[in-house]
């Protein structure tokens, strides 16, 4: 379905410039002289850049469908990961690179929604917050508050996070999965 200028909405994924991309941003601007237009942020959902483009009247572009599968992550295969889809059990791999953040914060058997374009899969959604095993920290410091500084602590997945001076090593730790920041104890 072509849609134009007008019809841009957070969210919406759009086909532009021979890719995928999610609209950010945007915002209608009516200068005093000249044709109106609209200034957007888009995020390439195949290579993970995001850019600022500008449409005028008359550009024209296809609504991209994308679709949503619950899948079961299974373990690490060469460059990539194999998930199952939770429905019909169906396997697929899924190149790292296609990965990219989401690797800092997945565990064997954690749900994720993989998205697609078709057959082509663009990434994984993790849930919001994740329970992880902290590997690796300084002592912590007794009657130390989470008002602190904070201290880096190397998690079961091998991503760094900034925790309280009062987490141990053997910790389980709540970690939000979009900005990577401590949640709280679990």
């Amino acid at each position: 379905m072509a849609i134009g200028m007008n019809d841009l909405k957070t969210g919406l994924t759009i086909e532009y410039s021979n890719s995928i991309w999610r609209v950010l941003e945007f915002q209608h601007v009516k200068p005093g002289k000249g044709a109106a237009f609209v200034r957007s942020k888009l995020k390439n959902l195949r290579t993970g850049a995001v850019n600022e483009v500008t449409f005028r009247p008359g550009d024209k572009f296809e609504q991209a469908e994308i679709t949503t599968r619950p899948m079961s992550y299974l373990y690490a295969e060469n460059d990539g990961r194999v998930f199952m889809d939770t429905e019909t059990f169906e396997q697929i791999n899924v190149p790292d690179s296609h990965l990219q953040e989401a690797l800092k914060y997945m565990l064997e058997g954690m749900e994720v929604k993989i998205t697609m374009y078709g057959s082509e899969v663009l990434g994984a959604d993790l849930p919001v917050s994740v329970t992880l095993k902290v590997e690796e920290t300084q002592p912590g410091i007794k009657g130390a508050t989470a008002t602190g500084s904070g201290k880096p602590a190397v998690v079961e997945t091998g991503a760094t996070i900034t925790v309280p001076d009062f987490v141990n090593e053997g910790d389980m730790i709540i970690v939000n999965t979009e900005d990577g920041s401590y949640k709280g104890r679990a």
